[in-house]
């Protein structure tokens, strides 16, 4: 435990926060039986402490990697430390009242709530991009994992800013009621919902995109990992032009209205391509490590 603090103490210590939050919403989840917009009220902290969690720990280790300007990326850290906290303040009491924490506008303190986060988001993806920048500038003595890194951030930046198109949904029917925004198309908010992920089944969902999007963060340096002794820049591009992919597919999915699990020709021939682009591209990328390495071992062995 003292070796994670040293990553990123603020960091570090707002994940462990995340992770507590994880068990009081799931002790909230069996013991509340309030249901807010067709889920369980302490659904939404619950993911989103879980989310957070990851995202904290994540951004800490990158952190480590930091060469220049190692203040400034540090002081990046801390404010998002912040920022995400406030946020998730807002949200447990919005839980706690009741009401709507995402897009509610329906009163005045509703609205102070929905302001503070809108000042968070905008704030915490500010400092993502800073940090992203840094480590833009970073040499790594392993490029694979450095160019994981670089775009896993990258990714993640745009699919934070995918949650932009849920402010953009405006739900005509709820705007009376105060509600500017929705991640819901094509059917109201509240309909039949996946497990697990509380996603909408009978239409399209902006959460998706904006969850792929932001573990991007993961998944890269993760497909480097596993394929630690091949992998090479080449390969970590490829991974990431296919997740890109993926990205694209999802949110363009969304935007029809199509439940995830129920893609229409188009969107499945579109998976189609990207899967097959990503794992022959994978492949190749692999593949050419071998010479390379079987050289370097023979040089070895003659020697």
């Amino acid at each position: 435990m003292v070796r994670l603090l040293r990553w990123h103490p603020p960091l570090i210590l707002f994940s462990l926060l995340m992770t507590a939050l994880v068990l009081v919403s799931s002790i909230g989840m069996v013991v509340d039986d309030r249901v807010l917009v067709g889920s369980p009220i302490w659904f939404k902290p619950f993911k989103f402490s879980v989310s957070l969690a990851l995202y904290g720990v994540t951004l800490a280790w990158m952190l480590t990697f930091v060469t220049r300007f190692r203040r400034t990326a540090r002081w990046a850290g801390t404010v998002i430390a912040v920022a995400l906290t406030a946020e998730m303040a807002v949200i447990i009491v919005q839980v706690l009242r009741g009401e709507r924490s995402h897009f509610n506008t329906a009163t005045p303190f509703d609205q102070l709530m929905w302001n503070v986060m809108t000042v968070t988001i905008l704030t915490m993806w500010i400092m993502h991009a800073v940090i992203s920048a840094v480590l833009a500038r970073t040499r790594f003595t392993d490029r694979a994992a450095g160019a994981a890194i670089r775009l896993g951030l990258a990714l993640a930046l745009v699919g934070l800013a995918l949650g932009l198109l849920m402010t953009a949904n405006v739900d005509s029917a709820e705007v009376a009621a105060g509600i500017v925004g929705s991640h819901s198309v094509g059917v109201p908010s509240g309909g039949e919902q996946m497990p697990l992920t509380g996603w909408n089944t009978t239409g399209g969902d902006l959460r998706v995109p904006h969850f792929v999007g932001i573990h991007a963060l993961q998944v890269l340096p993760l497909a480097v990992i596993l394929f630690r002794r091949r992998a090479t820049v080449s390969f970590a591009w490829a991974v990431a032009i296919g997740y890109a992919g993926l990205m694209a597919l999802v949110t363009w999915q969304a935007l029809r209205g199509q439940p995830l699990l129920r893609p229409d020709l188009f969107t499945a021939l579109g998976a189609l391509v990207v899967a097959t682009w990503t794992v022959g591209a994978s492949a190749l990328a692999l593949r050419a490590r071998q010479p390379e390495r079987v050289r370097v071992e023979r040089e070895a062995v003659s020697v």
